[in-house]
């Protein structure tokens, strides 16, 4: 079974990549997303919540500036810059349990660049 540093580092390289079709492999299917929009369930959730954020910052560069693991639980804080927009204030919560995450917290401001 794969440790939550393997998890959380597959998705962060995967969402690099663009690949979400394969980082959906570190999700479970019956995984909860809590966002500042809402709740998103199981993989089709994962698909809606990173469709919102293509639409807010779209093929921006996003920046990992911290990682923290301890047991089942990661947090990650990030950065994004597009041409229009950016985020300065990105921190992401995971509960990873089996191998895949299970809970995930967004949180993330997105500003106009005007």
């Amino acid at each position: 079974m794969r440790t939550t540093t393997e998890v959380v580092h597959d998705h962060l390289m995967r969402r690099l990549e663009g690949d979400l079709d394969a980082d959906l492999r570190n999700y479970a299917s019956d995984i909860v997303l809590l966002t500042g929009s809402g709740v998103y369930r199981g993989h089709e959730g994962v698909r809606a919540c990173a469709a919102e954020l293509d639409r807010l910052v779209g093929s921006g560069t996003f920046t990992y500036a911290e990682t923290v693991i301890d047991g089942d639980y990661g947090f990650l804080e990030w950065t994004a810059d597009h041409e229009d927009s950016m985020v300065r204030d990105g921190a992401d919560s995971f509960v990873i349990q089996n191998g895949a995450i299970v809970m995930q917290s967004i949180h993330y401001t997105v500003r106009s660049r005007e």
